[in-house]
Parts: structure tokens; C-alpha cells; sequence
């Protein structure tokens, strides 16, 4: 399965041949640098491990140094590997956005905007009371979550409870999502659609 690191930009729109409005999302992938070559018989399964964005050396580990050295390039920021890659790498060797063409269907792999703390409202889409169906007693408790389960048995809350907590931070792939411009000169990507993250957080595109 081929792929490629890349960065969010952000998100624009196009008219497509037909005069359809398109929304679109812009990413920056590539160019990544072959930085390790995994096989079978060495690490007991294959892979092609890239790397993407300039770091400076002296924010750089000397074991990651090294690392880089090894396939004579400078330091970079991210680093994934892409197991069962379609074409044979070599260490070195650079990958660019060309991989991909106009019409292909992609994945889209990155890390969701963090919420903070949020309520069950909010979080699990709960209706909350509010003011036309409140009952008598009720008093500011419109987003409160209601029962969390009987008393006497089993006399604890079951796991997987939607309750309030931590929102968003969560790794989210988009699946199929249409390759609709390649501008290969400035290492763009631009797919149709909507993707997880912010803007200038990294993402994983697959093939």
C-alpha cells in the first residue's frame, strides 16, 4: 500500500468540469525521503519507513542523527512507514507527490482538533432537557447526563458509558476520498472533501 506524509494546509473549493461546486481540502505531501527499508527476513515483516518535513540538528537526537545519516539526508520531523509499499524503495531515495494522479481514490489519516473537557451534550450529542420538557423538581439541569444505571445490581457503571470527558485528539482516517487536482511543482494535493486536523497538523495519505 503506497502512501506519502503530508500537511494540512487547509480548505478551499473549485468548480469541476461539469460546473459542480467542490469542496476541497489542500494538502502540502512530500517530498518524503526513504530513511529505512524493512524486509521480512531482517525485521520479520517489510516495510518502507519515510520521513517529511526539515528539523534542525539541534533539536535532533544523535541516535536519530545518525539515523538520517544513514540515508544522507538532514534531520526530519516526522517519520511513518508504509508497510507492503507497491514499488521497490531504496534508502535515499525521495518520494513525491507524483505518486498519485488525478482521479485516485485516497485515505486520509490525521489527529482531530482537541476540545478540551466536554459534557455529554456536547460529546455524545445528548438532547438535555430543556425548558419545554422539564419536569416538576427539575432545577439547572438542562445538560446533565440523567442515570448512569440501576443501584442494586450491578451496583457499578459498565464500561463504554457515554459520559462527559476528553474530546477530540483521536487519530481519524477518511476513507475514498477522490484525488481531484496534483500540482506537482509546489507538492500539492488537493482531494475532495474534508479531512481530521488542524491546520499545519500532519496526515498520512494512502493509496
Amino acid at each position: 500500500m503506497s502512501g506519502i506524509i503530508g500537511k494540512k494546509i487547509g480548505m478551499t473549493s473549485i468548480f469541476g468540469a461539469n460546473g459542480k461546486y467542490i469542496p476541497c481540502t489542500v494538502i502540502e505531501a512530500g517530498p518524503c525521503v526513504v530513511t529505512q527499508v524493512k524486509t521480512l527476513e531482517k525485521d520479520g515483516y517489510a516495510s518502507v519507513q519515510l520521513a517529511f518535513d526539515e528539523k534542525k540538528e539541534k533539536h535532533t537526537s544523535s541516535a536519530m542523527k545518525g539515523h538520517f545519516a544513514k540515508a544522507s539526508t538532514t534531520p526530519k520531523r516526522r517519520i511513518v512507514e508504509f508497510k507492503h509499499f507497491d514499488d521497490q524503495k531504496n534508502l535515499g531515495e525521495t518520494v513525491t507527490v507524483e505518486l498519485f494522479a488525478e482521479g485516485d481514490f485516497v485515505d486520509v489519516a490525521g489527529t482531530s482538533k482537541g476540545k478540551g473537557f466536554q459534557g455529554v451534550v456536547k460529546r455524545h450529542n445528548f438532547s438535555g432537557v430543556g425548558h419545554a420538557n422539564k419536569s416538576h423538581g427539575q432545577h439547572d439541569r438542562e445538560r446533565a447526563p440523567g442515570s448512569l444505571g440501576a443501584s442494586s445490581w450491578p451496583s457499578r457503571v459498565f464500561k463504554g458509558m457515554r459520559m462527559a470527558g476528553r474530546m477530540g485528539g483521536n487519530r481519524v482516517k477518511i476513507q475514498n476520498l477522490e484525488v481531484v487536482k496534483v500540482i506537482a511543482d509546489k507538492n500539492l494535493l488537493i482531494v475532495k472533501g474534508s479531512i481530521a486536523g488542524a491546520k499545519g497538523s500532519y496526515v498520512t495519505i494512502e493509496k
